[in-house]
């Protein structure tokens, strides 16, 4: 055992950096990967990241004399180890990214892909083994030194959320290793206070990272070879291969990096009538995150275009409208409402960087912006407006691909059409448009969201909807009164003189569609009518080939349409068909968690199969099998339910708070900080009511969380950031508790094998985050809390079980 009971405050001080160092790196990481690859990249690092904690404490207890000596020298040289992966494992994954749309036929990417999870997951290796290290050679203060850890890791979610806004992503990766370097020659320093130069890595690499720092500051240009690579796939890797194309405005903000693209060959008009027929205007090219085009039309470059678009419409029949347009990005939406002659525009837009880059669209007298998200506005706004338009801010995507399947959109479920209906005046108009895709899918689920939401107000929607397609878009008009005859006539006379083929409307007949865009079966018209008319409507969902129920907020996921009847198909076009994973976004959760329970499985076994392999009891023999698997379990379940509850609070907090980013950096920063504090108060905490009151208290979150939103939704941010704190603060305070009460537990018994849970605590929480990620698209938010509180119980119970079979000795105050 250690001279002193405690790390020093030195060695504390090292923690706390290298623990806001990781946390900093693993959040920016998801951001680099949202603006390189895609969006479900991005949740594949959260796995990552535990991976490398789970291999950690594996590695511990491969080699347990590691906690008996010098672990100030080993948390120095972790310390600077996690440093040099930061930066190698963002330059190695820049410059030699994973190709996931070829993986089917170019077995490298193989090789690339275990290459790049290896790099991903060092940084997070080593920094938990210098956790892990602490924890196990000092166990008895356990508690302050885990919340030292959850401290640090708390002010990594701040430094991840400022940082970028000033030195970009690239830097922030920087930023990142600076801190870990400065860990390591802190923790040097408690050994060599007239020596700190003699550490040349450490001190060449700070020296380094400040240099390339102060440049980001300044403005100046700083190493190419930082510079962040886009995926050939991205909206802009392709916009950029036009002659003369380039880029003009390039920002970055907490949460989006934000790209206009001057372009000759841009000339982006989706929905546009066939029937126009004059050169579309000039634009510039705005792309948030890489991706999802949208255009910025160019002062002077013309308008005559913008009666042949299909929101036109609603602005025919609502002549000097009152608009209220949400999320129009690059403004076409914005140009439209103007040029058909609305009275006044609001556009609500959550991007203040979307607002500067268009700022020549969005600075018209007539609109006024409001900076906020959509879902927010609608709660909080008592105006009432003639027209809402849900603008198309998505490029085409094929729903076969899959490759939004994770992506939660609050914009549209159920709860969101009801908002947006009660911001209509009695007359008003609520217009959407998705992109086609053949079977009928998004389109459709955007029909079914209308149909369902009506329903909800108590409306039948057979007379207050009204559908048409072009060659590309399908455009849904709503009205929370019935279309009268006139305005049914308006809108079959608009569709016929721009070539729009009605889907649905009141009193349509077989013989009134597909006239213009002909298919050899109108399905559109079809499904829709099947929808409407269907009396049980979950036994025609289940019955359809894609997955088509209207998302709500304990769901939103709109971009998932697969279902395992879809599974023979997909397996047999793999690698045959130009489509990622195989056709459906869903396996790639699928393959994960089956990965992460094969890796979980490895780390937990193998300290067991080295120590028979060299006939080398493990230190934990003394105890019964019974009480080493107890302590096994218990650590296992409070690692899943840690994740359990962190993961579903994140997604479900994206609609309270507007934006993934902040709804990461609220509730990481509240739980983690609120769990420092649960932990460094834990000795005067009994377990078994901890864990009692934290496993009812997670069980009545999805009861409590709705109500709460519905009532201060519409709340200012800086209140919604103080709701979220104060919601969640309780839960993270008892999260806190079972851990360092768990390692105490094992203290007295077994010191030896706490390293061991230390890995087993991580490589559960591996499988918790797919495993989370899985559930909720399946079954919603609420079903993954309920999960965490079930996981909570099961680690009281573990816990009387073994309380009863042996005392547990009390903690040192």
């Amino acid at each position: 055992m250690p001279d002193t009971p405690s790390p020093s405050r030195v060695t504390r001080l090292s923690l706390f950096l290298l623990s806001a160092a990781t946390l900093t790196f693993e959040i920016n990481l998801t951001r680099l990967f949202s603006v390189a690859q895609f969006y479900h990249f991005a949740f594949l690092i959260v796995s990552l990241a535990l991976l490398g904690f789970g291999a950690s404490g594996t590695a511990l207890a491969l080699f347990p004399s590691w906690s008996r000596e010098h672990s100030s020298r080993h948390v120095s040289k972790l310390a600077l180890a996690t440093a040099v992966s930061i930066l190698g494992a963002y330059l190695l994954t820049n410059w030699l990214p994973f190709d996931s749309f070829s993986i089917a036929w170019d077995r490298r990417q193989v090789a690339l892909l275990i290459l790049n999870i290896l790099a991903l997951a060092a940084p997070f290796f080593f920094s938990g083994m210098a956790v892990g290290l602490l924890l196990s050679t000092y166990a008895r203060t356990a508690g302050q030194t885990y919340a030292v850890n959850l401290a640090g890791s708390a002010l990594g979610c701040l430094v991840a959320l400022a940082a970028p806004a000033r030195l970009g992503d690239e830097g922030t990766v920087v930023l990142s290793a600076v801190l870990s370097a400065l860990a390591s020659l802190v923790c040097d320093a408690s050994r060599h206070r007239r020596q700190l130069l003699l550490d040349l890595p450490a001190s060449a690499l700070l020296l380094f990272g400040l240099f390339d720092l102060g440049l980001r500051v300044t403005g100046l240009p700083s190493s190419t070879l930082l510079e962040l690579r886009l995926s050939p796939y991205k909206g802009l890797s392709y916009a950029l291969q036009y002659p003369g194309a380039k880029v003009i405005y390039r920002r970055w903000n907490a949460f989006s990096r934000v790209d206009v693209v001057h372009s000759p060959g841009i000339r982006s008009l989706p929905g546009l009538s066939y029937r126009f027929t004059q050169l579309p205007p000039a634009q510039d090219g705005l792309l948030v995150d890489g991706d999802d085009l949208s255009p910025v039309m160019l002062t002077g470059a013309g308008s005559s275009f913008v009666d042949y678009m299909p929101g036109a419409v609603a602005f025919r029949l609502r002549p000097q409208a009152e608009a209220l347009l949400l999320e129009p990005r690059g403004g076409l939406e914005v140009i439209i409402a103007l040029e058909m002659g609305a009275r006044r525009v609001t556009a609500v837009e959550i991007n203040p960087l979307i607002v500067e880059a268009a700022h020549s669209i969005y600075t018209d007298p007539r609109v006024r912006v409001v900076v906020e998200s959509e879902r927010s506005y609608l709660r909080r706004s008592r105006e009432r407006y003639d027209v809402v338009v849900l603008s198309l801010a998505n490029a085409y995507h094929p729903v076969r691909s899959g490759a939004y399947s994770l992506a939660e959109d609050y914009r549209y479920t159920v709860e969101a059409f009801q908002d947006a209906l009660a911001r209509l005046n009695p007359d008003g108009l609520l217009v959407v448009t998705r992109w086609l895709q053949m079977p009928p899918s998004e389109e459709l689920r955007a029909f079914a969201l209308a149909v369902t939401a009506l329903e909800r107000e108590g409306l039948d929607p057979a007379d207050h909807l009204i559908a048409f397609r072009g060659y590309n878009t399908g455009t849904l008009l709503v009205k929370k009164s019935p279309f009268t005859l006139g305005e049914v006539d308006a809108v079959r006379l608009f569709a016929a003189d721009r070539a729009f083929d009605l889907m649905y409307a009141p009193g349509l007949r077989p013989d009134d569609v597909n006239q213009y865009n002909i298919l050899p079966v109108d399905v559109y018209y079809q499904d829709f009518q099947a929808l409407v008319a269907a009396r049980d409507r979950a036994v025609w969902y289940a019955a359809y080939p894609f997955e088509v129920t209207p998302p709500t907020d304990d769901r939103p996921f709109f971009g998932h349409f697969f279902k395992w009847s879809q599974a023979p198909q997909v397996l047999a076009e793999l690698g045959k068909t130009w489509q990622p994973f195989g056709g459906a976004g869903y396996f790639v959760v699928v393959a994960l968690l089956v990965l992460a329970t094969v890796m979980a499985g490895v780390l937990i076994l193998l300290p067991v199969v080295v120590a028979r392999s060299i006939r080398k009891p493990p230190e934990s023999s003394k105890l019964s099998g019974g009480f080493r698997g107890a302590a096994l379990i218990y650590f296992g379940l409070i690692g899943l339910a840690f994740l359990f509850v962190e993961i579903p609070l994140i997604q479900r907090f994206i609609l309270f708070l507007g934006h993934p980013a902040y709804a990461l950096t609220a509730v990481l920063f509240t739980v983690l900080l609120s769990s420092g504090m649960g932990s460094q108060l834990a000795t005067r905490m009994p377990l078994r009511w901890s864990l009692a009151g934290l496993a009812a208290l997670v069980l009545g979150l999805p009861w409590l969380l709705p109500p709460l939103f519905a009532l201060t939704l519409g709340f200012p941010l800086g209140l919604r950031l103080g709701v979220t704190v104060a919601m969640l603060a309780p839960v993270g305070f008892l999260m806190g508790i079972p851990f360092p009460r768990g390692l105490h537990w094992l203290e007295g018994e077994a010191p030896g094998l706490i390293p061991w849970v230390w890995g087993v605590n991580g490589a559960a929480s591996v499988v918790a985050s797919a495993l989370a990620a899985l559930l909720a698209l399946s079954f919603g938010f609420r079903w993954v809390l309920m999960a965490g509180a079930a996981c909570y119980a099961g680690a009281w119970i573990m816990a009387m079980m073994s309380l009863q079979e042996r005392r547990l000795p009390p903690l040192p105050r």
